[in-house]
């Protein structure tokens, strides 16, 4: 088969829809499938690397940080290219630049567009400008874009529960198929010793008797690192003197984030890492007693597997993308306020038996979220679509409206 993915993000951009189009393209090329890629390049220029076309853009960080912008007409060389390549499949992964090329290109080809939904848009209003959230209710934007870019979709997946009910709630039912993104277990297979992760605590300039609560993702306002900030200093006034927090990642919040730990007087007790390589961020999960989340944004939270892949129990907050995944008292425990976030982080910090019982067990639920079971379950979605195609001739469909623009 061959299977054209189109994405905003790529290499060596660090994100939730970078790693799982990369989990997804080398899957699909384990079960012996041809794979292409269509993004952004990161500068005006266009390029090619072996199987991966990137079309110019320029930077939009004033909308979101690190974002890039296209406009519909750039890179049709390499849209025509890939239109005589045929592919048999394009699955889409983002509903802004890029996306209008794979509308393009599967109605040219008369193959189905399958599209995945990684994002909850309502969680990220705050990037848009002042006068847009003051005049527009942010809701109705978000419903009202998702509605238009969606009906252009033939089979759409959802990495969550969550992101279906958010959907359905748009008034988009149809077509959904819940498939949750693969993680890469065998980045988080090697174990550290105890010795080993006492040294590194050590460079990180942790006191050895120290408990580490660690948050690793990107340093965003959607991520609620304040809430873990400012709950962290009220445990420390409390009386936990014995614990520190590492903070993994970068992003447009780490300065005000590390000017916050100034002002609640924690600055002593925690620590920021800055930006980890894939291969690494293994090793800095094993480097916490304790994986701490604040976030209700996630659509499915990919750091919260890693963390358990990496044996570490996960104290989140409550959110319907966790149901099923985060079990309380099995492999951590999901809290609704700071008196149940204090009385877990004490439980795990003080019962290294149990601690150790529940990292396995998180473990164990990672497995359920490998990559290899991720490219299993799309290559089923594939098969669906092309049974839609099918039942309800979308290439005829396709060649019918071949002539109408490129985003109609």
């Amino acid at each position: 088969m061959k299977i054209l993915i189109t994405t905003d993000w790529y290499e060596p951009v660090i994100n939730g829809v970078v790693t799982s189009v990369r989990n997804l393209k080398r899957e699909m090329e384990k079960r012996g499938h041809e794979v292409r890629v269509l993004t952004l390049s990161d500068s005006g220029r266009a390029r090619k690397e072996k199987d991966v076309y990137f079309i110019p853009s320029v930077s939009l960080k004033q909308i979101y940080p690190g974002a890039r912008g296209s406009l519909p007409f750039f890179g049709n060389s390499f849209v025509k290219e890939l239109i005589r390549w045929r592919p048999d499949v394009v699955h889409s992964q983002c509903e802004f630049m890029t996306f209008c090329h794979a509308v393009r290109i599967s109605r040219a080809c008369g193959c189905p567009l399958v599209h995945t939904c990684h994002t909850s848009y309502g969680d990220y209003v705050h990037y848009l400008p002042k006068g847009i959230r003051n005049d527009w209710n942010e809701e109705k934007i978000v419903a009202s874009f998702l509605r238009v870019v969606l009906k252009k979709v033939d089979v759409l997946v959802v990495p969550s529960k969550k992101v279906e009910k958010i959907l359905n709630s748009y008034g988009i039912t149809e077509k959904i198929s819940v498939v949750p993104s693969g993680i890469s277990l065998h980045r988080f297979s090697g174990q550290l010793t105890q010795e080993e992760k006492i040294q590194r605590r050590s460079a990180l300039g942790f006191p050895k008797d120290r408990k580490i609560l660690v948050s690793i993702g990107r340093l965003a306002k959607e991520k609620n690192l304040e809430e873990i900030l400012v709950w962290f200093a009220r445990l420390i006034k409390e009386g936990e003197k014995s614990i520190g927090l590492l903070i993994g990642g970068d992003g447009p919040d780490r300065q005000e984030l590390e000017q916050m730990t100034d002002m609640l007087g924690i600055r002593e007790q925690v620590r920021f890492t800055g930006m980890i390589s894939p291969e690494k961020v293994g090793e800095i999960y094993q480097l916490g007693h304790v994986f701490v989340c604040a976030s209700t944004s996630e659509t499915q939270g990919m750091t919260y597997m890693e963390a358990m892949a990496s044996r570490v129990p996960v104290l989140c907050r409550r959110d319907l993308c966790l149901d099923g995944v985060v079990l309380d008292g099995w492999n951590g425990f999901q809290y609704d306020s700071y008196e149940q976030f204090k009385l877990h982080v004490k439980y795990l910090l003080e019962n290294e038996t149990r601690r150790q019982e529940m990292g396995q067990a998180g473990w164990e639920t990672a497995q359920v979220f490998s990559d290899r079971n991720f490219g299993i379950s799309i290559e089923k979605v594939y098969e669906e679509a092309f049974v839609y195609a099918d039942q309800y001739d979308v290439q005829g469909r396709y060649r019918e409206r071949a002539r109408s623009s490129v985003c109609s």
